[in-house]
């Protein structure tokens, strides 16, 4: 039995996550490391009106997901795998001994203002829960066009999706999503449309730019969102933090790979608990839990048990 990691992304995020962070001195050394690094007070990230900005959101879970997993290790809790979706990938990376903190803020930060800039206004994402993939499929399909772009985005799960694109796209996704019969179809708090070809010049530049960062091979056994595949050399480890923001996210994949790998509890870092709950609807045998909702000692004991024979 072995222990994963799990790095949320964008999305997760609500008002005051970084002041929830549990009060431990490698949380407390993280957050400075992050203020040395940006040259601001990251927790202001995490005021209400700040989380308009994706910059301030993706910044802001890349800290919290190091902190927290600074903390765990300094406990005792080491994982031998660890996924992140989209952004939560650096933190991932980070974890993993693939970047350096410092460096993947430095990327994260680049990575949020070029996707800003890419598609400034107009443009989200939506979570379409209850429905097939061959029925989400057909109603991009017959919604997307030049005036209205429109992506198959996440592929969280057998019938949890999330789509990309402008915001006519979206609002008529929503509507043929519930007349589908979609248990969910409602708009994410992301401002802009991820994992789609919108972002393919964003995620061009980013890989020039990260040809001059340093990314070493994972000492821990990392997953990627693009193709839901182990990356065991920096090229890859380069190569998913530089450009999965242009391509669909595979988690539901991703967390079978896992599971193949002997994964078989799951911790997930904050905000949040939505990998855990996607990873539990998918694999009911597995433990999952969210840092959100269980202390240090509380994750510390249940990685105990993971190692158990």
């Amino acid at each position: 039995m072995s222990l994963a990691f799990l790095f949320p992304g964008q999305g997760a995020q609500s008002p005051g996550f970084l002041h929830r962070l549990p009060d431990h001195p490698a949380v407390a050394a993280t957050l400075a490391e992050a203020r040395a690094a940006l040259g601001q007070e990251v927790r202001e990230l995490d005021r209400e009106t700040a989380l308009q900005s994706t910059v301030a959101v993706q910044i802001g879970l890349t800290v919290a997901g190091v902190a927290v997993a600074r903390a765990l290790a300094a406990e005792g809790v080491v994982p031998a795998m660890v996924a992140g979706l989209s952004v939560g990938s650096f933190a991932a990376a980070v974890a993993a001994g693939a970047i350096g903190f410092a460096d993947a803020l430095r990327v994260v930060d680049r990575r949020a203002r070029l996707m800003e800039q890419a598609c400034p206004a107009g443009y989200g994402m939506v979570a379409v829960t209850g429905l097939p993939q061959r029925r989400v499929e057909a109603i991009v399909g017959a919604i997307h066009g030049a005036a209205a772009p429109l992506y198959l985005a996440n592929l969280n799960g057998p019938a949890e999706f999330v789509l990309s694109g402008a915001d006519a796209a979206l609002d008529r996704a929503i509507e043929a999503a519930r007349q589908a019969g979609a248990r969910r179809a409602e708009r994410l708090a992301v401002a802009v449309p991820s994992h789609a070809p919108l972002m393919d010049r964003a995620a061009a530049t980013l890989t020039a730019e990260a040809e001059a960062v340093p990314i070493a091979a994972p000492r821990i056994a990392m997953i990627g969102n693009r193709r839901a595949r182990m990356l065991r050399d920096a090229d890859a480890v380069r190569e998913e933090l530089a450009t999965n923001l242009a391509h669909p996210v595979r988690w539901s994949d991703s967390v079978a790979l896992m599971a193949e790998h002997g994964a078989t509890v799951f911790l997930e870092m904050p905000p949040g608990d939505v990998l855990t709950r996607l990873a539990a609807s998918e694999h009911p045998g597995l433990t999952g839990r969210a840092l959100d909702g269980l202390s240090l000692a509380g994750a510390r004991a249940l990685a105990a048990r993971a190692r158990e024979p």
